[in-house]
Formats: C-alpha cells, sequence, structure tokens
C-alpha cells in the first residue's frame, strides 16, 4: 500500500516511475475514465459531474439509481435530469484527462485527481491530486493547460488508462 501512495506522489510531483508517464493502471476503469482510489468502476469517487457546473458552491455525491455508463466508467447522478443531460453532451461534463490531475499531466505525468480539489475553466471541469498541487496549478491554470493537452494527446491510448 504504502508503494503505491509513493508511486502516486511521484506521479503527481513529476517524478517518472514507468518512463515519460507514470502509469496508475489499478484505478483506471477498463475502457477509460479515472475511477478514484477506491476502486470499483465510479467515476469521480461517486459525484455527479454535472452538479460541478451547475453553481451551487460545490458538487453533490451522485445516486447509482442515476448511473450512466461512459468510456468503461459509472456516472453516478443526483438526478434523473442531470443523468439527462450528461447524456446528451458528455464531453461537456466529463472531466479533462480522464480525471486524472491537470497539473501532473502537464508534466507528462498520470496521476489521480481528487473529485473535490477542482476547477472549471474554460466550461470543462480539471482535477488535481492535493491541496499544494492544486495550488500551484491555480498560478497559471491557462500555461498548464497548453503543456496538459498535447502531453495527454500524446499518450498512446493504451497507456492512457492502463488497458
Amino acid at each position: 500500500m504504502k508503494l503505491r501512495y509513493l508511486m502516486i506522489a511521484a506521479a503527481a510531483f513529476g517524478a517518472s516511475v514507468a518512463g515519460p508517464v507514470a502509469l496508475l493502471a489499478p484505478a483506471q476503469a477498463d475502457g477509460g475514465v479515472f475511477v478514484g482510489t477506491q476502486g470499483g468502476s465510479v467515476a469521480l469517487s461517486g459525484y455527479d459531474t454535472v452538479s460541478y457546473f451547475q453553481g451551487n458552491g460545490a458538487p453533490v455525491i451522485g445516486n447509482a439509481r442515476f448511473m450512466v455508463e461512459h468510456e468503461g466508467a459509472q456516472f453516478h447522478f443526483s438526478s434523473q435530469a442531470n443523468a439527462d443531460l450528461f447524456k446528451e453532451d458528455p464531453d461537456r461534463y466529463a472531466p479533462q484527462y480522464g480525471g486524472h490531475c491537470a497539473w501532473a499531466m502537464s508534466r507528462g505525468s498520470l496521476a489521480p485527481g481528487d473529485p473535490t480539489l477542482y476547477k472549471i475553466h474554460g466550461g470543462k471541469l480539471y482535477l488535481n491530486f492535493n491541496r499544494d498541487v492544486q495550488q500551484t496549478w491555480l498560478g497559471d491554470v491557462d500555461g498548464f493547460i497548453a503543456k496538459s493537452d498535447p502531453a495527454w494527446a500524446n499518450v498512446p491510448d493504451g497507456k492512457k488508462f492502463g488497458d
């Protein structure tokens, strides 16, 4: 267990533990969205991804009763209305970089994104690994996104999610 957390921390701070992109396959859904460290296949640790965009101050936990499968992960929603919004346009609501830490991706690493440490920027949802990383990322959001987008595009599909 300690080794796993060391790998996560190393990935979040840009150290390479598996080549240029640190892979954390145990925390991936089979098809593509990072699902958190609790295991299973629930994206965003069960948070309703649409709720991030509703301006209520904080995202809310979804309910498995309102579940939509997308990219190999189960997204839970707090209402059928939110599930329907997601079904209509999942790319609008799904977290960037498959839910991995946006700052780590700017360093060419995959690290878990904490669903409680987020920012909506340019209409997109970005997660960060921890508060310290988030503070760094918030210092130059546009600059880090400019590095993260091409880094994400260059990660082979088979390695993004532990396929």
